[in-house]
């Protein structure tokens, strides 16, 4: 693989690490940092870090009913837990948000296909294939977007991205991702707010497809 060179923003990788990062963000930054040995090395930088601070921390008592509920849930059964790896471009923690099976595509038009891997309040996450040398819609955000690059390329307005490489982009980026030659570029893209399209056919479009 092609050496990483967009990386996870060291803030969100500190999120992450003190598990305040929503849950569409956590997927992505979990599959990258499954690929770069660089921000898996700074996350667990973090993890001690946060360690070291709650070793410090000033000990509370605990009511007898906390106490008490608490234990209760510890003896409570746990569901063995299924540990998923890594399949073809699909990194392990993608393949478990999939429950290990394959991604179900389908056609947003021009090549472009994509599988909504979760939805909800606190945003949505899914995988898109794009045609080699095929554009996204020009576009701008209402939020926060991480897009992982699994398979292929795309370029836009900001550089390059390879495989591993993560992409963030906010309110403040209008670009036209545009797929690189080779291999169709297979991403995989975390938003907590709808795309703001310049163009009146993908906005007519928008809610059916719910990007």
């Amino acid at each position: 693989m092609p050496a990483i060179t967009h990386h996870t923003p060291d803030a969100i990788l500190a999120a992450y690490a003190a598990g305040n990062l929503p849950g569409p963000f956590s997927l992505v930054v979990a599959a990258h940092i499954s690929l770069c040995l660089e921000c898996r090395a700074s996350f667990e930088a973090h993890q001690a870090a946060g360690g070291a601070v709650l070793e410090t921390t000033r000990v509370e008592g605990l009511s007898a009913d906390l106490k008490a509920s608490v234990l209760d849930q510890l003896d409570a059964p746990v569901a063995p837990s299924r540990s998923f790896q890594r399949s073809g471009a699909y990194p392990g923690p993608v393949m478990e948000a999939l429950k290990g099976k394959p991604p179900r595509w389908k056609s947003l038009g021009l090549g472009v296909r994509q599988c909504i891997v979760s939805s909800g309040a606190e945003g949505s996450v899914r995988l898109l294939q794009i045609p080699p040398g095929q554009a996204v819609p020009d576009h701008s955000h209402n939020g926060l977007e991480l897009t992982l690059v699994l398979q292929g390329s795309f370029s836009d307005e900001t550089g390059h991205f390879g495989v591993g490489d993560m992409e963030v982009a906010d309110h403040d980026l209008e670009h036209t991702p545009i797929a690189g030659a080779g291999d169709a570029c297979i991403c995989l893209a975390a938003t907590d707010a709808p795309l703001k399209f310049n163009a009146l056919l993908p906005r007519i479009l928008q809610p059916i497809f719910r990007i």
